[in-house]
């Protein structure tokens, strides 16, 4: 298991809570599939999409994993019944069928098709970190990783977790770009984002390209600031830092993702658990780096 973004979020209290506590908690909010009218349903299960567990537990962290199935209704198939029967009845009455009317048949036309609709499943993975008070979601945008959260605290009760970052990082980012206080673990890459400051300003986005040389660094001079930055942290990993500090694209080094290839591909439970171990470490080791980095533990 290799989570490809991170969403980071700190806990602004401790975790009070075991294993089986955890595991008894999630179970209230367990995936159950979608009904015949439920447009979509959200829910934990098994991070290794197997099993009772909703839970994994390794190394002190825990592994959780929201599951959400929704019916695939397109719209263009619900409209086209919909004219179809507008045209019907007008035909049939000589008379226009009004809004609330043609409402009333859209909502019967998706309860009819909603049954014979198929599901789609799609997963969210997050880990616990208690005793670095840290939650990990693998997700690219906020919408999915706030779903699981939502689901978490519901489970829990509460969720005291705020951002890692609670402030734009684009300051720093913009500085390491121009080569200035670039920590001795980081490598700036050949990409990037910049924006100028004002509402609507210009973008520049940048790929393949020396970030150093003078027509990027014009731009910066111009007053753009960097949104994204393209890093290589510590040779263990690569991705794509956000000025809001979410990461994306995370992509590991061979040699870490290499430390588990002898463990036979047949023994997949042994190496999902081993994979897990290996890259939540250094998830944590990273999101360590990052709050010091950042002096992100200075934040009220």
């Amino acid at each position: 298991m290799w989570f490809k973004n991170l969403k980071l979020y700190s806990l602004s209290q401790t975790l009070d809570i075991t294993e089986q506590d955890l595991e008894d908690k999630l179970e209230a909010c367990r995936f159950r599939p979608c009904g015949s009218q439920d447009l979509a349903t959200m829910g934990f299960t098994s991070p290794f999409n197997q099993g009772s567990s909703l839970l994994h537990s390794a190394a002190g962290r825990y592994w959780i994993t929201l599951k959400k199935q929704e019916r695939l209704l397109p719209s263009s198939v619900i409209n086209a019944e919909l004219a179809e029967k507008v045209a019907q009845i007008e035909a049939e009455t000589g008379s226009p069928v009004g809004k609330k009317a043609q409402q009333e048949l859209k909502q019967a036309i998706v309860q009819r098709l909603l049954p014979q609709a198929f599901t789609k499943n799609s997963f969210t993975h997050a880990f616990i970190a208690l005793a670095d008070n840290l939650v990990v979601v693998d997700a690219s945008a906020d919408g999915k990783a706030e779903a699981l959260l939502a689901h978490l605290r519901k489970a829990l009760g509460s969720l005291p977790v705020l951002p890692l970052a609670r402030q734009s990082v684009q300051a720093e980012l913009t500085a390491w770009l121009q080569n200035t206080d670039v920590p001795a673990e980081l490598v700036v890459l050949e990409e990037a984002e910049l924006q100028a400051p004002q509402e609507g300003g210009a973008v520049l986005r940048c790929k393949n390209q020396d970030l150093g040389s003078e027509e990027i660094q014009n731009h910066v001079q111009a007053g753009k600031l960097v949104q994204k930055l393209a890093v290589e942290w510590d040779e263990t990993l690569s991705a794509l830092i956000q000025e809001d500090l979410s990461i994306k694209r995370v992509k590991f080094s061979d040699v870490i993702t290499e430390q588990n290839a002898d463990i036979p591909k047949d023994e997949m439970l042994a190496r999902m658990d081993a994979n897990f171990t290996l890259m939540s470490g250094e998830v944590v080791r990273f999101a360590t780096w990052l709050k010091q980095a950042f002096k992100l533990d200075n934040e009220a």
